[in-house]
């Protein structure tokens, strides 16, 4: 691409964010909604303030949960930088899902009308940077012979605006066709906790949409969950706090429970 069609400048934050890269835990935790930049060509995508730091700007809260946890268990953590009306990082490319030009009811109006070479912009500096940056730590770990539990970190607003059927799971673990650390985790959360736990709600792991689990997953065989914590238990540091520490505990019971260490 030439620096003529770049949408990133040098004041734009890069792609990605790493912590602890030499972390020591076999769990690799992953966020592709982790915060909400917009690169500074695109301005505020016609959208108001507001509507950004609304959920469909950002998974609220899951950078500041996973963080923590990433602290708490000496474990890795790659996640996104860039708001997902931007592009949605957990999305196939050229899906109708990847740039919405719609989200719960809000139009966005810098979405609308994009050029094959405005998309691809977004795709080439934000989007693959940051998978790719997934992908190299899962082979480096392949190569060393560490066995990796991903675990995909969002959070999830408790009513959408298009659907106001409150969302009563306060956390929600979500698999495909691989259930070994799912299975585990659920175990656990129903054991030691007093929850209210989803199973695949209020989604699914969609083969055909999403992108972080299906391809750097399902697809080479690692062990996976995919996490949703209700965003009004994590909007503030207290929430944050007290969820990372009820999970700094849980994840890793699940993991040892599942059976990948034994590999």
């Amino acid at each position: 691409m030439s620096e003529m069609n770049r949408l990133l400048c040098p004041e734009d934050p890069p792609p990605f964010g790493v912590e602890i890269p030499e972390g020591a835990s076999p769990i690799l935790f992953v966020s592709d909604h982790a915060d909400r930049a917009i690169p500074k060509q695109l301005g505020t995508l016609g959208l108001d303030p507001s509507e950004l730091s609304r959920h469909i700007g950002y998974d609220i809260g899951i950078y500041g949960v996973t963080s923590q946890l990433a602290r708490n268990l000496d474990a890795s953590y790659i996640y996104q930088r860039y708001s997902r009306l931007v592009i949605d990082c957990n999305r196939q490319l050229r899906k109708p899902q990847s740039v919405l030009t719609q989200s719960d009811g809000t139009l966005v109006p810098g979405n609308a009308d994009l050029s094959e070479e405005q998309i691809a912009a977004r795709e080439d500096e934000i989007m693959r940077p940051y998978h790719a940056r997934i992908e190299s730590e899962l082979q480096a770990r392949l190569a060393a012979g560490r066995p990796t539990a991903l675990f995909a970190m969002h959070s999830c607003t408790d009513r959408l605006i298009s659907d106001p059927r409150s969302r009563p799971w306060e956390i929600s673990v979500i698999a495909g066709q691989d259930w070994r650390i799912a299975d585990a985790l659920l175990d656990v959360l129903r054991t030691d906790t007093k929850l209210c736990i989803g199973v695949n709600e209020p989604y699914t792991v969609d083969t055909d949409a999403d992108y972080t689990v299906p391809v750097h997953a399902e697809r080479q065989g690692i062990a996976y969950v995919e996490i949703e914590i209700r965003q009004d238990l994590i909007k503030d540091p207290a929430g944050q706090r007290e969820w990372a520490t009820l999970l700094s505990g849980v994840f890793p019971k699940a993991v040892a429970q599942s059976g990948i260490l034994s590999k």
